[in-house]
């Protein structure tokens, strides 16, 4: 299908089971209104209970987590709660670090989907799994992503609701596989694309649970952002506002 003259496809499907670790690229996926099954299942949290992620503890990106053919999540091949996982979490986050299973909306840290397009990762001009999409979209020009929140997708039978653009933080820094940080990764994001780079979806509440796979070409479709949308997004950029000035701040600094 076409939208705008261009082709468009799925070409990469992503799943992190466990939130800050290295994910798995899949063929295909079944997704809801909570995006893509099986992500962001579980999270680690530190002695005192409080959720640790990559942006202070980036060591967690040198894990991987995958579910296996039985949908049982593994870390590093080994099922999760085996001793010797909680052994090596514990050595990043401290004693009583722990891994937590949460399969509600609040495993999130603003909206279930996250979604990059071919055009912006050539922009970008850097590995395109610094980003952590959940989806590639290929078949875009440049920057062209950025107009269109306001707009959804139809994959297959899916229905995806474009919200806003994403604020990007300190992760995107790290190498995928080596972990190196260089910290011009996060300069240039914010100084050529004001901080903000992907987009953010919401799935639409109507949706039942289907199958997507890559390759399928799709349409994107203009319409009205409902009221819900509406505050999703200015709720996002008010919070994560004042982040994108200080990231830019302390890099200038």
């Amino acid at each position: 299908m076409v939208f705008g003259g261009l082709t468009l496809k799925v070409a990469q499907i992503w799943r992190y089971p466990v939130k800050s670790m290295r994910g798995e690229q899949l063929d295909h996926a079944r997704i809801d209104t909570l995006g893509i099954e099986g992500d962001r299942i579980v999270h680690v949290r530190d002695g005192r209970g409080r959720v640790i992620t990559a942006r202070t503890h980036p060591q967690l990106l040198g894990h991987s987590a995958t579910l296996d053919s039985a949908g049982e999540l593994r870390i590093d091949g080994r099922q999760w709660q085996e001793p010797s996982v909680l052994a090596d979490i514990a050595k990043i986050v401290g004693p009583g670090a722990q891994l937590v299973r949460d399969e509600s909306s609040n495993r999130f840290d603003v909206l279930p989907l996250l979604v990059a397009t071919d055009g912006s990762i050539r922009a970008l001009g850097e590995d395109g799994r610094r980003l952590r999409p959940n989806l590639v979209i290929a078949g875009v020009e440049g920057l062209g992503e950025r107009s269109w929140p306001g707009n959804y997708l139809e994959i297959e039978e899916a229905i995806i609701e474009v919200v806003d653009l994403r604020q990007r933080c300190v992760m995107t820094t790290f190498h995928p596989d080596t972990l190196v940080q260089d910290s011009g990764v996060l300069t240039k994001i914010v100084k050529r694309f004001g901080g903000m780079l992907a987009l953010m979806f919401w799935m639409n509440w109507r949706l039942a649970l289907v199958a997507i796979s890559i390759l399928p070409l799709f349409w994107l479709r203009t319409v009205s952002l409902t009221r819900r949308i509406r505050e999703v997004a200015q709720k996002q950029r008010e919070q994560q506002g004042a982040m994108a000035a200080t990231a830019a701040e302390s890099i200038t600094n």
